[in-house]
């Protein structure tokens, strides 16, 4: 029998009128025997989501501060849901045990994680699926790590006797008993491990919004759907910002071949996105999307003959290691490097490397370029088409858009160029027109 694997967001799951959905969603397909379920998000603008008010309950302990009042939202929040579903769960019984625990001091995770619990049961009962604590079958390592093949056999164990079950997201648990999360958004990894573990014929991942889109509709107009796209392209488009979907939930189904189905909660008719090994077909000259961030900070170094100097790169890379700040690229020349930096991760910190590198180095000019954007044009077809750079760059020349840096990958799959930040908005629109088509 096939089966699929289901992950509903927070979004899909704020409130009574997104459960009565999503139990519509599950039981017009037999195929969908275990759901995975996100905590309550936002039901509106200005409103909380449950997990961000569980982590604050958690630093008010932690300070010996009254918490209550947060604690009441969490609870109303909660009791509603059950009264409007006309559950005959006892929620308060869960409530009352959560607040008793809080008391005693349990870790940051183990509350975080009650967002999932919670709602899982809600879900399982209005459901009429058994409920499974992911405690019990999502495994993690002392270090931290998912305990893979633990957590692979307690999958098959489980849920081999159970043909339709609940799995709430986010969390797991370490052999001895301690509730471990996953990042933020871990849900999705949640739902991928489960895909894995049972062998799905496909994973869903249910939200707010019908796939991906080709560009950021704040910013393009009415931007087309992706029908498609291959996890590699999702790992670039996420990079650089693209946030529909967790990107370490891809690695528990690529090497699987589980396809995953992002699909819409409020309109499930439509299609959504595939994500897949490969595409069915890939249309040369053709792009799969543009995302990019702002606020970068250049670092441009010129030494002569730098090539011939051995270990140079190294002392320069050294420098940025010792002041623990990453870098997203490091475009070269034969006697130039730069170093692209996000100013997240700058920290006040540029002073101290720049004279570390005078130092160290001793360029023959040193600069800083700050208030850098980067757009990156991803997709397959951008292999096999010669001249995809050169509409890139001509879309951006007839905007009268300065291009501050160029940066292609071995792999093909990308072109990311630098622009100035008051630029960005603009050629990510020049970029797509170029493409639309």
């Amino acid at each position: 029998m096939e089966v699929i694997v289901a992950k509903f967001g927070g979004s899909s799951l704020c409130n009574s009128s997104q459960f009565k959905k999503v139990k519509d969603i599950v039981l017009s397909d037999d195929r969908r025997c275990y759901i995975v379920p996100s905590a309550p998000g936002k039901r509106a603008s200005g409103d909380y989501k449950i997990t961000d008010l569980l982590y604050l309950c958690h630093q008010h302990v932690k300070k010996s501060l009254p918490f209550d009042e947060l604690l009441n939202l969490i609870e109303d929040r909660y009791t509603i849901l059950c009264g409007e579903l006309n559950l005959t769960l006892d929620i308060s019984k869960y409530l009352i045990e959560l607040k008793e625990k809080m008391l005693t001091g349990v870790s940051e995770d183990f509350v975080a994680s009650r967002g999932e619990y919670l709602n899982g049961l809600i879900l399982a009962e209005y459901l009429g699926y058994e409920f499974i604590d992911a405690a019990d079958i999502i495994v993690f390592k002392k270090s931290g790590s998912l305990d893979e093949v633990a957590t692979y056999d307690a999958i098959r164990n489980r849920l081999s006797k159970v043909p339709k079950a609940v799995i709430p997201g986010f969390y797991g648990a370490s052999k001895d008993g301690m509730i471990k999360t996953f990042s933020r958004g871990g849900s999705d990894i949640t739902g991928a491990i489960i895909a894995r573990g049972v062998g799905a014929t496909v994973y869903e991942n249910w939200t707010d919004v019908s796939g991906f889109l080709m560009a950021d509709p704040r910013i393009v107009n009415d931007p087309k759907p992706i029908d498609e796209v291959t996890y590699k392209e999702l790992r670039e488009l996420s990079y650089m910002g693209a946030n529909v979907f967790h990107e370490e939930a891809i690695f528990p189904v690529k090497n699987e071949g589980i396809p995953i189905n992002i699909k819409n909660t409020n309109d499930p008719q439509c299609k959504g996105t595939f994500i897949l090994n490969e595409k069915h077909k890939v249309k040369p000259g053709s792009i799969t999307g543009i995302a990019g961030k702002k606020d970068f900070t250049v670092i441009a170094i010129e030494k002569t003959l730098m090539n011939k100097e051995i270990g140079y790169c190294r002392r320069i890379l050294s420098i940025l290691e010792n002041n623990n700040v990453p870098f997203e690229h490091i475009p070269s020349g034969i006697d130039s490097i730069s170093l692209v930096i996000d100013d997240s991760e700058l920290d006040n910190k540029i002073d101290k490397i720049l004279e570390e590198i005078e130092v160290q180095c001793k360029p023959d000019s040193l600069e800083t370029y700050p208030n850098m954007a980067l757009i990156a044009v991803v997709g397959e077809g951008i292999i096999k088409t010669k001249g995809i750079s050169a509409k890139v760059f001509q879309a951006l020349s007839k905007k009268d858009i300065n291009i501050r840096m160029i940066n292609q990958g071995s792999s093909e799959l990308s072109i990311i160029v630098g622009v100035e930040n008051e630029d960005f908005e603009d050629a990510i629109r020049v970029v797509y027109k170029a493409f639309e088509d």
